[in-house]
């Protein structure tokens, strides 16, 4: 290689390595959000493309003007003090602590510091996460997802749709301990409001759950009710096809449920909610302090029905239920 060749190829050489390293250092000069999470990433693709929506609809978009590293638990509660911990050492901007309020409280044990935008199914003033929803205080806030507190009027528009409902299979997750007691109050609330008998059966794994509906068909209940809970999310295609294969009538928090098969759900739409913490996550990034954002409230309630699921299990859907529905899949 002649001598002036030789020179050109270095200095490309030099140009080419000096090239990642201008990539890292816009990388490094980027905020980074860290995202922790209960469960796992297949189980919650659309939400955090919503989280996204709502970085993106404050100006934030990843890779671009931020950076986003995540950091799942899969259902292992007892990593999360270790995920969030590395957050901290790794001091990024914010923590979004999502998947219930497990991760919230192991965010908060792990910084007073790091602003933490969460989000929960119970309520956080009672968990101790905030002081107030108006008023935060600390360096937390976030969105309650409301989902737990629905049991009645789950049950009632299971009621409507299938007539005649005396006994009632509960299916929850007992190592969601906080919100699996508040559904279960709410459970014996609504069943002595309206008279029904209900049995109370657990899983917290996939095998649990084939187990959990073992003996749910053996008992043969008029209904079965599925508890809000994030690990039921993640596990919503198994939940579904096992209710439609022991052909029970089941109730659903979210609309994720009647989207892959679930006869009905009830709940606050989890998009919406992450959506949500997108925006408030964006918002801290420009400088508002979490003490000041008030925890955000998701009421909007949204009523879904699966006619094809309500066929095959022979059942008619009442004109009403049709009418009230946000949405019926067909």
């Amino acid at each position: 290689m002649s001598g002036m060749r030789r020179r050109e190829f270095v200095i490309l050489l030099g140009c080419a390595a000096a090239w990642p390293l201008a990539a890292q250092a816009q990388q490094s000069a980027m905020p980074v959000v860290g995202v922790l999470h209960t469960q796992s990433p297949e189980g919650f693709i659309e939400p955090m493309r919503a989280f996204r929506q709502g970085l993106k609809d404050v100006g934030y978009a990843e890779g671009e003007n931020i950076a986003i590293e995540y950091r799942w638990a899969d259902n292992q509660s007892d990593r999360l003090p270790a995920l969030a911990a590395d957050f901290v050492r790794r001091r990024v901007a914010v923590i979004a602590a999502t998947g219930g309020h497990l991760s919230a409280l192991a965010a908060k044990a792990a910084t007073t510091t790091i602003p933490i935008v969460f989000s929960v199914g119970d309520d956080p003033v009672r968990t101790g996460l905030v002081a107030s929803l108006a008023r935060p205080g600390g360096n937390l806030t976030g969105v309650n997802v409301f989902s737990l507190e629905l049991a009645a009027k789950q049950l009632e528009l299971l009621r409507e749709l299938v007539g005649r409902v005396a006994r009632v299979a509960a299916l929850v997750n007992p190592a969601n301990v906080p919100a699996t007691e508040v559904t279960l109050r709410d459970i014996e609330t609504a069943a002595r409001s309206i008279g029904l008998q209900y049995r109370v059966v657990n899983a917290n794994t996939p095998r649990e759950i084939d187990a959990a509906f073992a003996s749910i068909g053996d008992e043969r209940p008029d209904a079965l009710f599925v508890a809000a809970t994030p690990f039921f999310i993640v596990r919503r295609v198994q939940l579904t096809q096992l209710a439609t294969l022991h052909r029970l009538p089941a109730v659903y928090g979210q609309r994720d449920f009647a989207e892959v098969g679930g006869l009905m759900s009830y709940g606050a739409s989890l998009s919406e909610a992450y959506r949500q913490i997108g925006v408030y996550t964006g918002r801290i990034l420009k400088g508002a302090k979490p003490s000041d954002l008030p925890v955000v409230q998701a009421t909007k309630l949204e009523l879904v029905i699966n006619h094809q699921t309500a066929r095959m299990l022979d059942l008619s859907v009442p004109d009403k239920l049709l009418a009230a529905a946000d949405e019926v899949i067909e």
